[in-house]
């Protein structure tokens, strides 16, 4: 069973939307299921078919959240250190080419959101970050391209 690393805050969300999921979630579909039982013909509810749509995409998601609970591996990037890039490292990034700077935070996937300046663990650009150091120049493929990126900081926050 593969183990995917995790922040402290990442697995607490995914046990708080699986609480909410098990406990709210499921009550409200299981009542408007009834209310829409209460209208009649089911062959011909849309409400009723509605609800059982909602409540077979629920089941589901509760599945997968006590999958990824199960897999889970906490990591706390505030107990590690180092000048090496891992797991939970914040990484500051200058584009060799342009001198354009951006900053990365490396989380597990579950937890990366590019909005929030964070990208997954198994993301190209940050399997190829693993390991390196400050100053130490990467070459990533994208779509748009090669680009070379050089490591600027590397801090664990």
């Amino acid at each position: 069973m593969e183990k995917n690393p995790m922040t402290p805050e990442g697995a607490q969300k995914l046990r708080e939307e699986l609480a909410h999921r098990k406990g709210p979630e499921r009550a409200a579909i299981s009542h408007a299921i009834g209310v829409a039982r209460e209208l009649g013909d089911l062959s011909e509810n849309a409400e009723y078919h509605a609800a059982r749509e909602r409540q077979g995409l629920n089941e589901a998601r509760i599945r997968d959240l006590e999958d990824k609970l199960a897999r889970i591996e906490i990591i706390d990037p505030t107990k590690l250190s180092g000048d090496r890039v891992a797991f939970g490292a914040t990484v500051k990034l200058s584009n060799v080419d342009t001198g354009d700077e951006v900053t990365y935070r490396l989380l597990g996937a579950e937890e990366a959101d590019i909005k929030a300046s964070s990208i997954s663990i198994t993301s190209p650009l940050a399997r190829s970050l693993l390991g390196k150091s400050v100053g130490d120049e990467v070459k990533i493929r994208t779509p748009a391209g090669e680009r070379t990126y050089e490591i600027l900081e590397v801090e664990f926050k």
